[in-house]
């Protein structure tokens, strides 16, 4: 790709994965803040391509990079290994590298998935698993988010890692989108009721990121909503708020058959970033109530 001469004065900051659900909405906040900012699609630029971002990297030397490019999908990755290592760890390190040699902070996205989402960890951790607790990640996608983290550590101390669960936001496809589809077509839906969580909305992680970066904070932060749901619940919510007639069967895991065993407790403890001032959190129906009025405007 060639980088016109016009892009490259004094660029801020790049984002990767621009337009995914999270990247996208980045760019349309930085640019609304007045940030030179570059956004590069999957398609556009492949990170596992590590002498292409680094030499695109290396000649637009942003101030930050933000990496939102992911391999998502959790079944997939069972029979995709190579693929989910190579975007979600070995890419990630790669990008640290790069930053750590051009004086570049990264930011970058990890899940809730590196926890052992064991029903039991309900009870260990009533608030959530916080940012220090012991990690255990189960599936291939899990285990290759975790690598990824580990790689950044290794590497670079300029970093930003944020975990984030039940990602839902205005752009792109999520659990909400997908409820009000169905909610089209059926007046019955069933939904699992035994994994327990609370959503990340796009906006409130990008607000509170920003935060995070003018207080020049390192390290590893976990952004979510307060509160506590299940799926079948934040579903339920969801027609409400709506005025949708539509009613939520709830059913366990073991009736929704999947290649991968989802986790049964993937609550975000928040603690550490709120004590950071500034930073604006929210329970997950003030989140839903908002995202719902975006996507219907």
């Amino acid at each position: 790709m060639n980088i016109m001469h016009s892009e490259i004065k004094d660029v801020e900051v790049i984002v990767l994965g621009s337009k995914g659900q999270l990247g996208s909405e980045w760019i349309e906040v930085l640019k609304q803040k007045g940030v030179n900012v570059i956004g590069f699609s999957s398609q556009e630029l492949d990170i596992t391509d590590f002498e292409k971002v680094d030499n695109i990297v290396s000649e637009l030397k942003p101030n930050l990079l933000i990496n939102c490019t992911a391999y998502t999908n959790v079944d997939k990755a069972e029979q995709e290994w190579d693929k989910a290592l190579a975007i979600n760890a070995h890419a990630v390190g790669n990008l640290a590298q790069i930053c750590k040699k051009n004086e570049i902070k990264l930011v970058h996205f990890s899940t809730d998935y590196v926890f052992s989402g064991s029903l039991d960890d309900l009870k260990e951790h009533p608030d959530g698993y916080s940012e220090g607790d012991k990690t255990a990640p189960k599936a291939n996608y899990a285990i290759s988010k975790y690598l990824g983290e580990l790689f950044i550590r290794e590497k670079i101390s300029n970093y930003l890692i944020i975990r984030v669960a039940w990602l839902c936001g205005k752009n792109g496809n999520n659990f909400v989108k997908t409820m009000l589809r169905l909610a089209k077509d059926r007046d019955e839906l069933s939904v699992v009721s035994d994994q327990f969580g609370s959503p990340s909305f796009t906006d409130n992680v990008i607000e509170n990121a920003i935060i995070l970066l003018s207080r020049k904070a390192k390290g590893t932060f976990h952004i979510s909503s307060t509160g506590i749901t299940n799926w079948a619940e934040f579903a339920a919510k969801i027609f409400e708020i709506k005025g949708l007639a539509i009613k939520v069967k709830p059913i366990d895991s073991s009736s929704w058959p999947s290649p991968v065993k989802r986790p049964h407790f993937s609550k975000l403890n928040t603690q550490k970033i709120h004590q950071i001032n500034g930073i604006s959190l929210e329970h997950w129906t003030v989140g839903l109530e908002r995202l719902l009025k975006q996507i219907s405007d």
